[in-house]
């Protein structure tokens, strides 16, 4: 009798017939009887699991369009046994895609991103090498249940909407606005004071760039770490070790009586230790192996086009980019990113690298900012899955969390043993808490060996 209880209280449908020809035959004890699997979203502690109440935010999938180099392979089962859960959920309303699900940046230096085709053929390409997980976004917005909601990352901000519609024909799109597609910060229905936006625009290496390439690539606004990313693809597909990868040319320190010389040492000094301790690799920095052919790029460029260099005047100068490094161009910059507050170059520069600072931003940006009404706010971006409190100006209790991402841990060495099963695969919740609907619950998860298993949770009234 508790048994069926249990399920009625639950809403689960179950054959009564089953259930009484069980207790006939004895119970649950014989092995050639169905195992009664309950859906993990729908038994989340503090809910009431009682109708669609739950958003779920995922970032960061980084799907490629060739598994041979992609970020995400060894994780896709569990993405799609995941996807499958969400799917056959009762209480789920919302599915949120927070940014990089696409990647058309992690792509191995000489290799053509499009080949002969289009961003819409590439397009292609990556729903076919990734075609179950596509398959399951598309029944998620058929079946019409739970709404799937796809925001701009950086890895992906190039992708106009209509091309993303190829992939996942009816998703909703959230994007500050059609001239600026490569950003987007969103509000679930009904929840103004919930903000998930994928994070970048914060990012000195990652915000949208306009104007800083006209004589390269007119109208691009590809920022530096499209550069970035393609070394990285190639750091890792074409391995060296530290002591054999290329060096980078030792320039002198800048002090800050130049503030454009003292911003571009900074950048400097970024770029030389992940050229030598994160992306190393072993081309010669003058060849031109960088195919771009993307985001109004056309050329082959070569490293030393994106590294800067000491000039014979003593200067710091670049080939690309080298008009960023003022303040005040950075502010504009923020601006066109539709950032709100405005923050110190500097600081932006190392925070690209050193990510509490895009995290922070979560506090600078709506928290402490007067204007905004903001208690939650959800990142991706960093790949480094949080839950913190803050406070705002009124002193209210906020919440921000970062949904980390579901890529595969790199390795250089093809032999080394990795359980990926207990790497990254993030996610987060967002729900009202039993008996007050004004009282959110915001949960982090790890899909870890395919079970939820909660890393840390806070609760925050709205």
């Amino acid at each position: 009798l508790s048994l069926i209880v249990y399920f009625m209280m639950k809403k689960i449908v179950f054959p009564i017939l089953w259930v009484v020809s069980v207790f006939m035959l004895g119970g649950c004890s014989s092995d050639d009887e169905p195992e009664v699997t309950v859906n993990p979203f729908d038994i989340m502690s503090d809910s009431n699991n009682d109708g669609r109440n739950k958003i779920v935010v995922i970032s960061d999938l980084h799907l490629g369009a060739d598994l041979t180099y992609s970020e995400t392979v060894n994780h896709l089962n569990r993405l799609e046994q995941f996807l499958n859960e969400v799917r056959s959920s009762a209480t789920i309303k919302e599915l949120v895609l927070n940014g990089d699900i696409f990647d058309e940046w992690y792509v191995p230096t000489r290799t053509n991103t499009y080949g002969d085709g289009s961003q819409a053929h590439f397009i292609r390409k990556t729903v076919a090498a990734n075609q179950r997980i596509f398959d399951l976004f598309n029944a998620i917005i058929k079946d019409g249940k739970i709404k799937l909601t796809y925001i701009p990352g950086n890895h992906d901000m190039g992708f106009t909407a209509k091309n993303v519609d190829i992939a996942m024909p009816g998703v909703n799109q959230a994007r500050d606005s059609n001239e600026k597609f490569g950003i987007g910060t969103y509000h679930p229905d009904g929840y103004p004071e919930i903000a998930i936006e994928h994070g970048h625009r914060y990012d000195f290496f990652s915000a949208l760039t306009p104007g800083a390439n006209e004589s390269e690539a007119p109208d691009a606004t590809l920022p530096p770490g499209y550069f970035f990313a393609r070394i990285a693809a190639n750091s890792f597909t074409d391995p060296t070790t530290p002591e054999a990868a290329t060096k980078v040319p030792i320039i002198p320190e800048k002090d800050q009586s130049n503030p454009e010389q003292y911003s571009k040492y900074v950048y400097y000094s970024l770029w030389k230790y992940v050229m030598e301790k994160v992306i190393y690799v072993k081309d010669n920095f003058s060849d031109n192996i960088i195919k771009t052919n993307v985001g109004n790029f056309t050329k082959t460029y070569s490293i030393n086009d994106v590294l800067p260099y000491s000039a014979p005047d003593g200067s710091i100068q670049m080939k690309l980019y080298n008009g960023l490094f003022t303040q005040t161009h950075w502010s504009e910059r923020l601006k066109y990113n539709n950032a709100i507050v405005m923050t110190d170059i500097n600081k932006a520069i190392k925070g690209s690298l050193e990510t509490e600072f895009i995290d922070a931003q979560s506090q600078v940006q709506y928290f402490h900012n007067k204007l905004s009404e903001v208690r939650v706010v959800v990142f991706g971006h960093t790949h480094l899955p949080m839950i913190k409190s803050y406070t705002n100006l009124d002193n209210k209790p906020c919440v921000y969390a970062n949904s980390g991402t579901w890529e595969d841990r790199k390795t250089r060495d093809k032999n080394a043993v990795i359980d990926q099963d207990v790497i990254n695969m993030n996610f987060v919740t967002i729900y009202p808490v039993q008996g007050n609907k004004d009282r959110m619950q915001v949960a982090l998860y790890q899909y870890k060996y395919g079970k939820h298993m909660l890393v840390s949770n806070k609760e925050v009234d709205l």
